[in-house]
Protein backbone atom coordinates (compact mmCIF):
# COMPACT_ATOMS: atom_id res chain seq x y z
CA UNK A 1 0.00 0.00 0.00
CA UNK A 2 2.89 2.47 0.91
CA UNK A 3 4.29 1.72 -2.78
CA UNK A 4 0.87 2.77 -4.14
CA UNK A 5 0.54 5.71 -2.09
CA UNK A 6 4.36 7.02 -3.08
CA UNK A 7 3.22 6.08 -6.70
CA UNK A 8 0.19 8.32 -6.51
CA UNK A 9 2.19 11.57 -4.98
CA UNK A 10 4.49 11.32 -7.75
CA UNK A 11 2.11 11.33 -10.49
CA UNK A 12 0.55 14.48 -8.89
CA UNK A 13 3.89 15.84 -8.91
CA UNK A 14 4.23 15.15 -12.34
CA UNK A 15 0.90 16.87 -12.79
CA UNK A 16 1.90 19.71 -11.15
CA UNK A 17 4.87 20.02 -13.27
CA UNK A 18 3.07 19.93 -16.27
CA UNK A 19 0.91 22.70 -15.34
CA UNK A 20 3.93 25.05 -14.71
CA UNK A 21 5.49 24.11 -18.34
CA UNK A 22 1.79 25.25 -19.64
CA UNK A 23 1.79 28.33 -17.90
CA UNK A 24 -0.31 28.09 -14.60
CA UNK A 25 1.23 30.62 -12.11
CA UNK A 26 0.61 28.67 -9.08
CA UNK A 27 1.80 25.79 -10.41
CA UNK A 28 5.42 27.42 -11.70
CA UNK A 29 5.84 28.96 -8.12
CA UNK A 30 5.13 25.22 -6.36
CA UNK A 31 8.01 23.88 -9.01
CA UNK A 32 10.38 26.24 -8.96
CA UNK A 33 10.37 26.67 -4.89
CA UNK A 34 11.32 23.12 -4.54
CA UNK A 35 14.14 23.60 -6.58
CA UNK A 36 15.42 26.47 -4.48
CA UNK A 37 15.35 23.93 -1.58
CA UNK A 38 17.76 21.84 -3.38
CA UNK A 39 20.17 25.03 -3.76
CA UNK A 40 20.47 25.20 -0.07
CA UNK A 41 23.37 23.44 1.99
CA UNK A 42 22.41 19.62 3.09
CA UNK A 43 25.28 19.81 5.51
CA UNK A 44 23.61 18.63 8.63
CA UNK A 45 23.09 21.23 11.87
CA UNK A 46 23.79 20.47 15.06
CA UNK A 47 21.56 22.86 17.29
CA UNK A 48 18.19 21.29 18.21
CA UNK A 49 15.56 22.50 15.81
CA UNK A 50 11.73 22.32 16.10
CA UNK A 51 9.73 21.46 13.12
CA UNK A 52 6.68 23.06 12.09
CA UNK A 53 4.67 22.39 9.12
CA UNK A 54 1.58 23.82 7.39
CA UNK A 55 -0.22 23.14 3.96
CA UNK A 56 -1.06 26.87 3.56
CA UNK A 57 -1.50 30.54 5.49
CA UNK A 58 -4.75 29.61 7.52
CA UNK A 59 -2.82 26.37 9.13
CA UNK A 60 0.00 28.92 9.90
CA UNK A 61 -2.07 31.32 11.23
CA UNK A 62 -3.18 28.19 13.53
CA UNK A 63 0.57 27.17 14.39
CA UNK A 64 2.06 30.47 14.87
CA UNK A 65 0.96 31.28 18.31
CA UNK A 66 2.93 28.32 19.29
CA UNK A 67 5.96 29.17 17.54
CA UNK A 68 5.94 32.42 19.37
CA UNK A 69 5.41 30.79 22.55
CA UNK A 70 8.71 28.55 22.04
CA UNK A 71 10.38 31.49 20.76
CA UNK A 72 9.64 33.21 24.13
CA UNK A 73 10.25 30.42 26.70
CA UNK A 74 12.48 27.99 24.82
CA UNK A 75 15.14 29.94 22.82
CA UNK A 76 17.55 27.76 22.69
CA UNK A 77 15.76 26.02 20.09
CA UNK A 78 15.97 26.89 16.16
CA UNK A 79 12.63 26.82 13.96
CA UNK A 80 12.19 25.09 10.76
CA UNK A 81 8.98 26.25 8.84
CA UNK A 82 7.38 24.34 5.84
CA UNK A 83 4.72 25.14 3.29
CA UNK A 84 3.17 22.52 0.74
CA UNK A 85 1.05 25.49 -1.11
CA UNK A 86 2.57 28.70 -2.40
CA UNK A 87 0.05 30.63 -1.18
CA UNK A 88 1.62 29.56 2.55
CA UNK A 89 5.29 29.91 1.53
CA UNK A 90 5.27 33.45 -1.05
CA UNK A 91 3.43 35.16 1.95
CA UNK A 92 5.46 34.12 4.89
CA UNK A 93 8.97 33.01 3.68
CA UNK A 94 9.88 36.37 5.33
CA UNK A 95 8.61 35.14 8.68
CA UNK A 96 11.18 36.57 11.29
CA UNK A 97 11.07 33.96 13.71
CA UNK A 98 11.50 31.32 11.75
CA UNK A 99 15.37 30.16 11.34
CA UNK A 100 14.30 28.79 8.12
CA UNK A 101 10.89 28.52 5.86
CA UNK A 102 10.99 26.02 2.99
CA UNK A 103 8.92 24.15 0.68
CA UNK A 104 8.35 20.68 1.59
CA UNK A 105 9.32 18.28 -0.77
CA UNK A 106 7.20 15.94 -2.24
CA UNK A 107 6.25 13.18 0.32
CA UNK A 108 8.50 10.23 -0.82
CA UNK A 109 10.73 7.83 1.56
CA UNK A 110 13.84 9.17 0.10
CA UNK A 111 12.69 12.83 0.62
CA UNK A 112 11.50 11.84 3.92
CA UNK A 113 14.91 10.74 4.71
CA UNK A 114 17.22 13.41 3.20
CA UNK A 115 15.28 15.90 4.90
CA UNK A 116 15.45 14.49 8.83
CA UNK A 117 19.47 14.43 7.86
CA UNK A 118 19.55 17.97 7.19
CA UNK A 119 18.65 19.06 10.75
CA UNK A 120 18.42 17.24 14.34
CA UNK A 121 15.00 17.43 15.00
CA UNK A 122 13.81 17.70 18.79
CA UNK A 123 10.32 17.44 18.06
CA UNK A 124 7.93 17.98 14.68
CA UNK A 125 4.63 20.04 14.81
CA UNK A 126 1.48 19.07 11.59
CA UNK A 127 -0.76 21.29 11.61
CA UNK A 128 -4.66 20.46 11.18
CA UNK A 129 -4.86 18.22 8.21
CA UNK A 130 -1.03 17.73 7.18
CA UNK A 131 -1.00 13.78 6.55
CA UNK A 132 2.18 12.57 5.10
CA UNK A 133 2.40 9.20 5.43
CA UNK A 134 6.09 8.61 4.70
CA UNK A 135 7.29 11.70 6.58
CA UNK A 136 5.71 10.43 9.30
CA UNK A 137 7.45 7.13 9.47
CA UNK A 138 10.70 8.41 8.89
CA UNK A 139 10.06 10.83 11.63
CA UNK A 140 8.59 7.38 13.88
CA UNK A 141 12.08 5.69 12.58
CA UNK A 142 14.58 8.49 13.95
CA UNK A 143 12.73 8.89 17.18
CA UNK A 144 11.54 12.19 16.75
CA UNK A 145 8.13 12.89 18.47
CA UNK A 146 5.46 14.21 16.19
CA UNK A 147 2.42 16.34 17.31
CA UNK A 148 -0.69 16.88 15.47
CA UNK A 149 -2.17 20.44 16.28
CA UNK A 150 -6.01 22.17 16.05
CA UNK A 151 -6.83 18.86 13.85
CA UNK A 152 -10.52 18.29 13.82
CA UNK A 153 -11.57 15.35 11.74
CA UNK A 154 -15.48 13.79 10.90
CA UNK A 155 -16.44 10.07 10.86
CA UNK A 156 -16.27 10.55 7.03
CA UNK A 157 -12.67 11.22 6.99
CA UNK A 158 -11.07 8.40 4.59
CA UNK A 159 -9.58 7.04 7.70
CA UNK A 160 -12.16 5.62 8.84
CA UNK A 161 -13.64 4.01 5.76
CA UNK A 162 -13.76 0.66 4.74
CA UNK A 163 -10.86 1.09 3.01
CA UNK A 164 -9.35 3.23 5.24
CA UNK A 165 -7.27 0.61 7.58
CA UNK A 166 -4.06 1.35 6.37
CA UNK A 167 -3.74 4.83 6.28
CA UNK A 168 -5.45 4.85 9.95
CA UNK A 169 -2.54 2.80 10.87
CA UNK A 170 -0.20 5.60 10.00
CA UNK A 171 -1.92 7.48 12.77
CA UNK A 172 0.28 5.01 15.13
CA UNK A 173 3.43 7.24 14.45
CA UNK A 174 1.94 10.27 16.05
CA UNK A 175 2.66 10.85 19.40
CA UNK A 176 0.02 12.96 20.18
CA UNK A 177 -3.21 14.84 18.93
CA UNK A 178 -4.08 18.35 20.30
CA UNK A 179 -7.56 18.44 18.85
CA UNK A 180 -10.23 21.18 18.83
CA UNK A 181 -13.38 19.68 19.55
CA UNK A 182 -15.04 16.70 21.66
CA UNK A 183 -15.79 14.99 18.30
CA UNK A 184 -12.46 14.58 17.00
CA UNK A 185 -11.71 13.06 20.14
CA UNK A 186 -14.19 10.66 20.37
CA UNK A 187 -13.72 9.39 16.80
CA UNK A 188 -9.95 8.77 17.70
CA UNK A 189 -10.68 6.96 20.79
CA UNK A 190 -13.14 4.45 19.38
CA UNK A 191 -10.14 3.96 17.18
CA UNK A 192 -7.87 3.27 19.86
CA UNK A 193 -5.98 6.53 20.14
CA UNK A 194 -5.75 7.59 23.59
CA UNK A 195 -3.31 9.71 23.21
CA UNK A 196 -6.11 12.70 22.40
CA UNK A 197 -5.95 16.02 24.41
CA UNK A 198 -9.41 18.61 23.21
CA UNK A 199 -7.41 22.08 23.55
CA UNK A 200 -9.71 24.02 20.88
CA UNK A 201 -8.01 26.07 18.38
CA UNK A 202 -5.02 28.11 18.46
CA UNK A 203 -6.42 31.17 16.96
CA UNK A 204 -8.63 32.18 19.20
CA UNK A 205 -5.21 32.51 21.17
CA UNK A 206 -3.50 34.69 18.39
CA UNK A 207 -6.87 37.01 17.50
CA UNK A 208 -6.90 37.91 21.92
CA UNK A 209 -3.63 38.65 21.14
CA UNK A 210 -4.17 40.74 18.69
CA UNK A 211 -7.40 42.58 19.99
CA UNK A 212 -5.35 42.80 23.31
CA UNK A 213 -2.77 45.22 21.31
CA UNK A 214 -4.93 46.92 19.16
CA UNK A 215 -3.62 50.27 17.90
CA UNK A 216 -5.53 53.33 17.18
CA UNK A 217 -6.31 54.64 13.39
CA UNK A 218 -6.88 58.67 13.92
CA UNK A 219 -7.51 58.63 10.30
CA UNK A 220 -10.85 56.25 10.52
CA UNK A 221 -11.34 57.41 14.16
CA UNK A 222 -12.10 61.29 12.38
CA UNK A 223 -14.18 59.31 9.33
CA UNK A 224 -16.69 57.58 12.15
CA UNK A 225 -16.63 60.88 13.93
CA UNK A 226 -18.65 59.91 16.97
CA UNK A 227 -21.25 57.62 14.51
CA UNK A 228 -21.83 53.42 15.22
CA UNK A 229 -20.35 51.68 12.79
CA UNK A 230 -20.52 48.29 10.77
CA UNK A 231 -17.80 47.06 9.21
CA UNK A 232 -17.87 44.54 6.34
CA UNK A 233 -14.73 42.47 5.93
CA UNK A 234 -13.15 40.38 3.07
CA UNK A 235 -16.31 41.11 1.28
CA UNK A 236 -16.12 39.63 -2.81
CA UNK A 237 -18.65 40.84 -5.48
CA UNK A 238 -21.93 38.70 -4.31
CA UNK A 239 -21.50 40.34 -0.61
CA UNK A 240 -21.15 43.63 -1.69
CA UNK A 241 -23.87 43.35 -4.37
CA UNK A 242 -26.40 41.45 -1.07
CA UNK A 243 -25.03 44.93 1.02
CA UNK A 244 -25.50 47.68 -1.24
CA UNK A 245 -29.20 48.54 -1.06
CA UNK A 246 -29.14 48.43 2.84
CA UNK A 247 -26.09 50.26 3.19
CA UNK A 248 -27.17 52.96 0.36
CA UNK A 249 -29.67 54.07 2.70
CA UNK A 250 -27.89 53.71 6.39
CA UNK A 251 -29.51 55.53 9.01
CA UNK A 252 -27.60 59.11 10.01
CA UNK A 253 -26.02 57.81 13.61
CA UNK A 254 -24.24 54.77 11.61
CA UNK A 255 -20.96 54.51 9.23
CA UNK A 256 -19.79 51.82 7.31
CA UNK A 257 -16.34 50.43 6.48
CA UNK A 258 -16.04 47.77 3.69
CA UNK A 259 -12.58 46.28 3.51
CA UNK A 260 -12.90 44.16 0.19
CA UNK A 261 -10.59 40.22 -0.08
CA UNK A 262 -9.66 42.11 -3.31
CA UNK A 263 -8.08 45.30 -3.06
CA UNK A 264 -6.91 45.18 -7.17
CA UNK A 265 -8.16 48.75 -8.60
CA UNK A 266 -10.65 46.85 -10.56
CA UNK A 267 -12.27 45.36 -7.68
CA UNK A 268 -12.28 48.94 -6.13
CA UNK A 269 -13.74 50.79 -8.91
CA UNK A 270 -16.70 48.06 -8.80
CA UNK A 271 -17.31 48.56 -5.28
CA UNK A 272 -17.53 52.68 -5.80
CA UNK A 273 -19.89 52.49 -8.59
CA UNK A 274 -22.04 50.60 -6.12
CA UNK A 275 -21.44 53.49 -3.32
CA UNK A 276 -20.95 56.93 -5.45
CA UNK A 277 -20.22 58.49 -2.11
CA UNK A 278 -17.86 56.18 -0.83
CA UNK A 279 -14.25 57.32 -0.17
CA UNK A 280 -11.08 55.86 0.08
CA UNK A 281 -9.14 54.91 3.28
CA UNK A 282 -6.07 56.31 1.13
CA UNK A 283 -7.88 59.38 0.36
CA UNK A 284 -9.18 60.39 3.52
CA UNK A 285 -10.20 64.39 3.90
CA UNK A 286 -10.90 66.08 7.03
CA UNK A 287 -14.63 66.87 7.22
CA UNK A 288 -15.72 64.71 4.59
CA UNK A 289 -19.17 63.11 6.27
CA UNK A 290 -19.61 60.23 3.80
CA UNK A 291 -21.35 57.17 5.71
CA UNK A 292 -18.61 54.54 4.05
CA UNK A 293 -15.18 54.36 3.86
CA UNK A 294 -13.42 51.56 1.46
CA UNK A 295 -10.31 50.53 2.72
CA UNK A 296 -7.96 50.19 -0.18
CA UNK A 297 -4.73 48.86 1.52
CA UNK A 298 -4.19 45.28 3.43
CA UNK A 299 -2.97 44.21 6.55
CA UNK A 300 -5.42 46.20 9.35
CA UNK A 301 -8.84 44.74 9.01
CA UNK A 302 -7.99 42.49 11.85
CA UNK A 303 -7.72 45.63 13.98
CA UNK A 304 -10.17 47.67 12.19
CA UNK A 305 -13.07 45.74 14.30
CA UNK A 306 -12.46 47.33 17.35
CA UNK A 307 -14.52 50.24 15.71
CA UNK A 308 -16.92 47.91 15.09
CA UNK A 309 -21.14 47.74 16.33
CA UNK A 310 -21.24 44.57 14.54
CA UNK A 311 -19.48 42.59 11.49
CA UNK A 312 -20.02 41.29 8.08
CA UNK A 313 -17.86 38.65 7.04
CA UNK A 314 -17.75 37.80 3.45
CA UNK A 315 -17.16 34.42 1.33
CA UNK A 316 -20.07 32.98 2.24
CA UNK A 317 -21.57 33.37 -1.15
CA UNK A 318 -18.33 31.79 -2.42
CA UNK A 319 -16.29 28.76 -1.27
CA UNK A 320 -16.81 29.71 2.72
CA UNK A 321 -16.29 32.28 4.72
CA UNK A 322 -13.13 34.37 5.78
CA UNK A 323 -11.92 35.27 9.34
CA UNK A 324 -14.87 35.42 11.81
CA UNK A 325 -12.98 34.65 14.87
CA UNK A 326 -11.00 38.71 14.30
CA UNK A 327 -14.40 40.17 14.93
CA UNK A 328 -15.59 37.54 17.41
CA UNK A 329 -12.22 38.76 19.37
CA UNK A 330 -13.60 42.22 19.71
CA UNK A 331 -17.59 40.84 20.99
CA UNK A 332 -18.95 41.53 17.87
CA UNK A 333 -21.87 40.01 16.71
CA UNK A 334 -21.31 38.74 13.49
CA UNK A 335 -23.18 38.04 9.67
CA UNK A 336 -22.25 35.70 6.85
CA UNK A 337 -23.27 33.96 4.02
CA UNK A 338 -24.24 30.83 4.04
CA UNK A 339 -21.91 28.32 3.40
CA UNK A 340 -20.67 28.59 6.73
CA UNK A 341 -21.17 24.86 7.66
CA UNK A 342 -16.83 23.68 7.67
CA UNK A 343 -16.01 26.74 10.26
CA UNK A 344 -16.69 25.21 13.52
CA UNK A 345 -16.61 28.41 15.38
CA UNK A 346 -19.20 29.50 12.99
CA UNK A 347 -21.75 26.52 13.58
CA UNK A 348 -20.76 26.90 17.12
CA UNK A 349 -21.92 30.75 17.20
CA UNK A 350 -25.21 30.33 15.40
CA UNK A 351 -26.06 27.63 17.77
CA UNK A 352 -25.32 30.26 20.26
CA UNK A 353 -26.96 33.27 18.72
CA UNK A 354 -24.03 34.66 18.73
CA UNK A 355 -23.29 34.71 14.31
CA UNK A 356 -26.70 34.49 11.75
CA UNK A 357 -26.49 33.41 8.61
CA UNK A 358 -28.23 35.24 5.88
CA UNK A 359 -29.35 34.05 2.29
CA UNK A 360 -30.93 36.95 1.33
CA UNK A 361 -31.16 41.08 0.66
CA UNK A 362 -34.34 40.37 2.88
CA UNK A 363 -32.95 38.37 5.65
CA UNK A 364 -29.94 40.70 5.63
CA UNK A 365 -32.33 43.66 6.23
CA UNK A 366 -34.03 42.11 9.27
CA UNK A 367 -30.62 40.91 10.98
CA UNK A 368 -29.37 44.36 10.35
CA UNK A 369 -32.01 46.37 11.60
CA UNK A 370 -32.12 43.85 15.07
CA UNK A 371 -28.96 44.57 15.80
CA UNK A 372 -29.07 48.13 14.93
CA UNK A 373 -32.38 48.66 17.02
CA UNK A 374 -32.65 46.22 19.68
CA UNK A 375 -30.60 46.56 22.45
CA UNK A 376 -31.52 43.24 24.27
CA UNK A 377 -31.03 41.68 20.95
CA UNK A 378 -27.55 42.88 20.22
CA UNK A 379 -26.11 42.81 24.07
CA UNK A 380 -26.78 38.82 24.23
CA UNK A 381 -24.99 38.70 21.00
CA UNK A 382 -22.09 40.66 21.81
CA UNK A 383 -21.95 38.86 25.15
CA UNK A 384 -22.49 35.47 23.33
CA UNK A 385 -19.38 36.38 21.11
CA UNK A 386 -17.53 37.35 24.31
CA UNK A 387 -18.42 33.98 26.11
CA UNK A 388 -17.36 31.85 23.73
CA UNK A 389 -13.84 33.53 23.26
CA UNK A 390 -13.08 32.88 26.59
CA UNK A 391 -13.86 29.55 26.71
CA UNK A 392 -11.33 28.47 23.73
CA UNK A 393 -8.91 30.17 24.79
CA UNK A 394 -5.74 28.06 26.26
CA UNK A 395 -5.04 25.91 23.50
CA UNK A 396 -1.14 27.31 22.71
CA UNK A 397 -0.60 26.51 26.89
CA UNK A 398 -1.98 23.35 26.53
CA UNK A 399 0.15 22.05 23.49
CA UNK A 400 3.40 23.99 25.23
CA UNK A 401 2.97 21.96 28.09
CA UNK A 402 2.95 18.72 25.90
CA UNK A 403 5.93 20.06 23.86
CA UNK A 404 7.97 20.74 26.85
CA UNK A 405 7.02 17.07 28.86
CA UNK A 406 8.45 15.89 25.73
CA UNK A 407 11.49 17.80 25.31
CA UNK A 408 12.36 17.87 28.73
CA UNK A 409 11.40 13.90 29.74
Amino acid sequence: MRLLYTTAIRCYSLGVRLAALFGNAKAKLWVEGRKSNALMTSERTHEPWIWFHAASLGEFEQGRPVIEAIKRDLPQYRILLSFFSPSGYEIRKDYPLADEVLYLPIDTPSNAEAWLKRHRFVVAVFIKYEFWFNYMAALKKAGVPLFYISLILKEDTYFFKPYGHWFRKQLENVNHFFVQDDITCKILKNKGFNNVTVCGDTRFDRVAAIAEQAKPFPEVESFIDGRKCIVAGSTWPPDEKLLAGFFRNIPEDYCVIIAPHDISKGHVAQILSLFPQAQLYTEIKPGNQSSILVINTIGILSQLYQYARFVYVGGGFGVGIHNIQEPVAFRCPVVFGPRYDKFKEAVDLVDREGAFPVRSEAELQDVFGQLMTDEMYYAKASSTCRDYLESQLGATESIMKGIAKTLFL
